[in-house]
């Protein structure tokens, strides 16, 4: 199942956002723990918003992940699906609609 996540950093968190980012190797920020593979994450840095598509099979594994960055920053998750699993479930909706 894949989630998106998506946060907001507080002007105060900034700076030592910034600085805690910058001290982690490539590979601990690429490490989105057991469980989890990150799939891509954008950074907009004029808001000090973001966004990541992480994929997991079990929940608990998400929120671990999530948890390393809570204390830095406001963090929402939601599940999401990729286009071939959004038409299958649009058609599933049109279905019943119809039926």
């Amino acid at each position: 199942m894949k989630f998106m996540a998506t946060w907001s950093i507080d002007q105060d968190k900034w700076i030592p956002i910034l600085e805690l980012w910058d001290s982690l190797t490539p590979e601990q920020r690429a490490d989105a723990g057991e469980g989890v593979k990150l799939i891509g994450r954008w950074h907009e840095l004029a808001s000090r918003t973001g966004v990541a598509i992480i994929e997991a099979t079990d929940a608990a594994a998400v929120h671990r992940y999530i948890a390393r960055w809570n204390p830095h920053m406001d963090m929402d998750v939601a599940p999401v699906l990729d286009d071939d699993e959004c038409t299958a479930a649009i058609r599933s909706i049109l279905a019943e609609r119809a039926g």
